[in-house]
């Protein structure tokens, strides 16, 4: 008897799910081709090979190029110029015989004949304010770009080149073998701009009350492109918006300023006693043991005298740095100094700040303070900072960096005051210039052709140290609020995303051929990896292979690809289809809830279920004793049937639990009485998880989530049937905006009535 019982029991979970799947199927309109957006990349991919891995990781044949540099130069105070020699030497340590040279002449962007200011449309204005009028319309371009003396091999003789825009290639007289290297020597000089006045990434700013300029020096030498194993030579013009791709090398350079200047640069200083004075020594000393507070090697009534002095004499700053990929420096007799330790691992690390008095009293307060957290920060999820110090320089509307120095903007009013947004965008650039020495100055990508693998990333970075810097420091944050992150968080992406999409590119383009660079390069990217982080991977999971990543790619020029397969690699998570959706579509996330339908327990078939049951040949006289579900919706709905447990409703289903289970074994099963099939539409190109809340008729509330594979089969819409023991009076989809759907109006049911912005205007006006 329990046997037969069983099995009939059976029987009617499978007649009850057959007749569920005629009654709620949802067909697909795509037919198979649903399916591709969970395809494998292969086709998007490069091929693995010898020098890269299928892993991600460099392959047993890697290579990359070394180029070594000792350069001399000076620092013009008087007329803004700076005159360089240059020894550089080149290895060749790929497998290729090279026949010529490629190096980068980034200030050429800035020579008379640039084709750079041509390469955009523009139209004419039909009002101009007269300093817009004088500079576009009646002032002569700048003439910035490089004036090559010579080059000569290093023998002495001169070796033919030429110069193409911001490149200029060097034909050798032989071919540099592989494995073999050359050195050869440049000469050049160039006028530095201001760099307030069009951006520029390097200059100087004037200050008139005083008469001084504080300098920000970089891209101020000839410098080796790339050559590898994905590009070739890296050749890409510097039109302005793609960024740098250099090989890793060391660096010997001496910097003549005037004798008054304060300097600090890319490496270690290797003439300190020469450069400072007794007290300024015995502060150093002081800092490199203060672990709490920064330690000022020169004050600020220092500064104040020395900008006033204008010294004729000049004095020489040595340094080394290895295994760096560029070099910068800033210079000036208006500048503030402070220093102090920051343990990172097992080693001390200083972090530094550069400021003139024009940044205090914000620069002393919170300069050091920052650049100290991100270093801890960033090394934390990925490797210990390797290099000796990172300093901040203060310089108006910068933000750009380079290996151990960056520049950064946050400026106070003349009395000192300055608002919150100036003091959390000072802070957060700091974090942001300071993070690029983890990307891209030590996991070294192509910033020409691929932005966001340096951007993207140090954004993604800078949101989680601003969110620990907001935990550390609650003091800077206001109570009960977090940090004020500009990026990261989902939210904050969609009104681009929901945007014109013949305004917006992949995530995968050139940086020069998009129209919005900062949401593309910066914003998205960064959303995309905090998401990755945050909903579909897990912090776990996510962490260690971000980790993996970078530490298998520091010191080294990853591709893409690398990132993308590393990901996967160590974390056994399929991501193709995330990757497609956000880095290689402007597809965007969307999904909705369609409908809801209730369902209960009966014993009686409705009018669908006969006319079901009658096409298999049965009739009232001989249905079978199946557990029904009806829709309350329909017209034969019995209303008694609400309150009731589905064992009162149906007996054979308490003879079977009866029979068949032991009272401690009932004791363990759900008895679900309330049941929903929902549908889920997605309007959205981008595969997500269903994230739902339900909310309970007692208040309580739960979160399932649905995993975005769930879309593989429809891209269109997708079903559920939930059996709950508790009665659900609401479901609501991504209830903590975790996955940047632009449009929540249809995540809720019963849908929430949204109201207009009229509507909305008049209730702020009835309410002021």
């Amino acid at each position: 008897m329990l046997k037969e019982k069983f099995l009939l029991f059976l029987i009617s979970i499978l007649y009850l799910g057959n007749i569920n799947a005629q009654e709620n199927q949802i067909p697909s309109s795509q037919g198979h081709s649903n399916t591709s957006k969970f395809k494998q990349l292969y086709t998007e991919f490069a091929t693995p090979n010898n020098y890269r891995s299928a892993s991600g990781a460099p392959g047993p044949d890697y290579y990359q190029q070394q180029a070594d540099y000792k350069i001399a130069i000076e620092l013009d105070d008087k007329n803004a110029r700076i005159y360089g020699e240059e020894t550089i030497t080149y290895f060749n340590n790929s497998p290729d015989n090279l026949e010529y040279l490629w190096l980068q002449l980034d200030q050429n962007r800035r020579a008379k004949d640039s084709k750079s200011p041509l390469r955009d449309s523009n139209s004419l204005a039909m009002v101009y304010n007269s300093d817009k009028y004088v500079k576009s319309l009646m002032e002569e371009p700048f003439d910035g770009g490089f004036n090559i003396e010579y080059v000569k091999n290093a023998s002495g003789k001169d070796l033919p080149h030429i110069i193409n825009q911001t490149m200029m290639r060097i034909d050798l007289p032989e071919v540099l073998k592989s494995g073999d290297q050359l050195s050869f020597s440049i000469k050049w000089w160039y006028n530095i701009p201001n760099h307030t006045v069009d951006r520029a990434r390097s200059g100087y700013e004037y200050f008139e009350e005083d008469g001084n300029r504080s300098y920000v020096i970089a891209q101020f030498f000839p410098r080796m492109a790339v050559y590898n194993d994905v590009e070739g030579w890296q050749n890409f013009q510097f039109w302005g918006k793609g960024e740098f791709a250099l090989p890793f090398g060391n660096y010997e350079v001496e910097i003549t300023v005037p004798s008054d200047h304060i300097l600090d640069a890319t490496g270690l200083l290797t003439n300190r006693k020469d450069v400072f004075s007794k007290e300024m020594m015995a502060r150093f000393e002081q800092a490199k043991k203060s672990y709490d507070a920064p330690v000022l090697i020169v004050t600020e009534e220092e500064a104040r005298v020395a900008e006033k002095s204008f010294s004729e004499d000049k004095k020489t700053w040595k340094f080394k740095a290895e295994n760096v990929r560029d070099f910068g420096f800033a210079s000036s007799r208006k500048f503030i100094w402070d220093m102090q330790a920051v343990k990172i691992g097992d080693r001390d690390v200083m972090a530094v700040s550069l400021y003139p008095k024009e940044g205090n009293p914000l620069w002393e307060d919170y300069s050091t303070k920052a650049v100290a957290h991100t270093l801890r920060s960033y090394s934390d999820h990925t490797f210990d900072y390797p290099y000796h110090k990172a300093i901040s320089v203060h310089a108006k509307n910068q933000g750009m960096e380079y290996p151990m120095i960056c520049w950064n903007y946050g400026r106070p009013e003349k009395d000192g005051s300055y608002s919150d947004r100036v003091k959390f965008g000072m802070i957060s650039v700091i974090i942001h210039e300071v993070g690029h020495n983890f990307f891209p100055m030590i996991v070294n990508s192509d910033e020409r052709q691929w932005a966001w693998m340096d951007e993207g990333f140090d954004t993604f970075m800078q949101y989680m140290a601003e969110q620990e810097f907001g935990e550390k420091y609650p003091e800077v944050i206001a109570p009960n609020e977090a940090y004020p992150s500009r990026r990261g968080a989902p939210a904050k992406i969609v009104p681009y995303m929901k945007g014109d999409q013949a305004m917006l590119s992949p995530i995968m383009s050139n940086p020069e051929n998009v129209y919005q660079l900062g949401p593309n390069a910066y914003g998205k990217p960064a959303t995309a990896l905090n998401i990755l982080r945050e909903t579909i991977m897990g912090e776990e999971l996510f962490d260690h292979a971000f980790r993996t990543y970078a530490n298998r790619w520091k010191f080294k020029h990853p591709s893409p690809e690398d990132f993308f397969r590393t990901m996967e690699d160590a974390s056994a998570v399929d991501l193709d289809w995330y990757w497609r959706g956000w880095f290689y579509t402007t597809d965007y996330v969307d999904i909705g809830i369609k409908s809801v339908k209730k369902y209960y327990v009966t014993d009686q078939p409705g009018e669908k279920m006969k006319e079901y049951l009658a096409s298999r040949g049965y009739n009232e006289s001989n249905y079978p004793p199946l557990i029904y579900l009806i829709d309350e919706e329909s017209a034969d709905f019995d209303e008694s049937l609400k309150g009731k447990e589905p064992t009162e409703i149906v007996p054979t289903l308490n003879e079977f639990l009866m029979d068949n289970m032991s009272a401690e074994e009932r004791s363990y099963i759900k008895n679900p009485k309330f049941f929903y099939n929902v549908i889920f539409e997605k309007p959205g190109g981008i595969p997500m998880p269903i994230i739902v809340e339900y909310t309970y008729a007692d208040g309580s509330k739960e979160k399932v989530s649905y995993p975005p594979q769930i879309w593989r089969l429809n891209d269109n819409q997708v079903q559920r049937f939930i059996a709950s023991e508790k009665e659900i009076v609401a479901f609501t989809l991504d209830p903590n905006l975790e996955t940047a759907d632009i449009d929540v109006t249809n995540n809720s049911w019963p849908k929430k009535v949204q109201s207009s912005e009229f509507d909305q205007f008049k209730k702020d006006i009835k309410g002021k």
